[in-house]
């Protein structure tokens, strides 16, 4: 049965890396069944079996894609029970492809919503393969490439209720103590850190707020931060950058702010309003310490 739906790009985010052939041969399969269809590298430097921060990073990109085929690989169980799905959002404009693991959760929620969804239990689009642990190549890739040459989804597996489909772990801020708990959900390659928190929920603290930072490893220190807009009006020290994805995130200018607080993704931060009430220095300052 053939879709009137065709697809032309495929957006592939994984843990794969780039050092082995894991992504030139997934892209390889796409080429060879869909020769038509362009391949976008979102990002193959997931952290290993790290599914939560595929799920984030696919969240901060499903904005940005262009309509069609989303594949993302970050698939620990592989090989297991657990089911490999494709997810139809946006009235069929997009599908989503990847393991029932929570991966695809976030993602699909931020499209609108899943349509429909299907097992990939169709072995007619399997590649046929000596072993279970390489879905990415003889499940993932072909059902994203019969999907871009009109293929009905309906053809690919049996039908599922998305409903019934793994969610997500999704990190969310709290109240303790007075105090604004936030995470640590992403440290990029250029070492900062974002939270799980915009600039809105540290604005009732005031401007003059102390900044209290205990990570793991390494001495409690007492510094202070404004929130600004650019990494160069940080100056010297650390601040709180309001980030492209307008999330607040722990910043040094020209500096990993991870490297220099010991911070990695996970850590707790607590922000807190200081006693001593306005300071006269420009922006926010806030209270943070950071657990694990």
């Amino acid at each position: 049965m053939v879709n009137a739906q065709r697809y032309d790009t495929i957006s592939f985010l994984s843990d794969y890396g780039t050092r082995d052939e894991f992504v030139g041969i997934v892209k390889s399969v796409i080429a060879d069944l869909a020769p038509h269809a362009r391949v976008i590298d979102l990002t193959h430097e997931i952290a290993p079996f790290d599914v939560r921060a595929g799920s984030l990073a696919l969240a901060r990109c499903i904005s940005y894609v262009p309509s069609g085929i989303v594949l993302a690989v970050v698939d620990p169980g592989v090989g297991t029970a657990r089911r490999p799905i494709a997810v139809s959002v946006g009235g069929g404009r997009g599908v989503l492809i990847g393991p029932d693991n929570g991966l695809l959760s976030m993602g699909v929620a931020l499209a609108g919503g899943a349509d429909a969804a299907v097992v990939l239990n169709n072995v007619e689009h399997h590649l046929a393969a000596p072993g279970a642990t390489f879905a990415g190549r003889d499940i993932f890739a072909p059902a994203a490439a019969h999907l871009c040459n009109g293929v009905a989804l309906s053809d690919l597996g049996e039908a599922i209720d998305p409903a019934l489909l793994l969610p997500g772990v999704v990190p969310l801020s709290r109240t303790e103590n007075g105090a604004l708990v936030a995470e640590v959900t992403w440290v990029d390659r250029y070492g900062n850190c974002q939270l799980n928190i915009g600039p809105d929920e540290v604005a009732g603290f005031g401007e003059q707020l102390n900044v209290e930072i205990a990570p793991v490893t390494g001495e409690r220190v007492v510094r202070s931060m404004r929130v600004v807009r650019a990494f160069a009006e940080i100056g010297g020290g650390v601040g709180l950058v309001v980030d492209s994805f307008g999330m607040l995130a722990v910043c040094v200018d020209r500096g990993s702010a991870a490297a220099e607080l010991s911070l990695a993704a996970g850590d707790s931060v607590h922000i807190s309003a200081s006693p001593e009430g306005s300071s006269s220095a420009t922006g926010v300052t806030t209270s943070v310490t950071l657990r694990r």
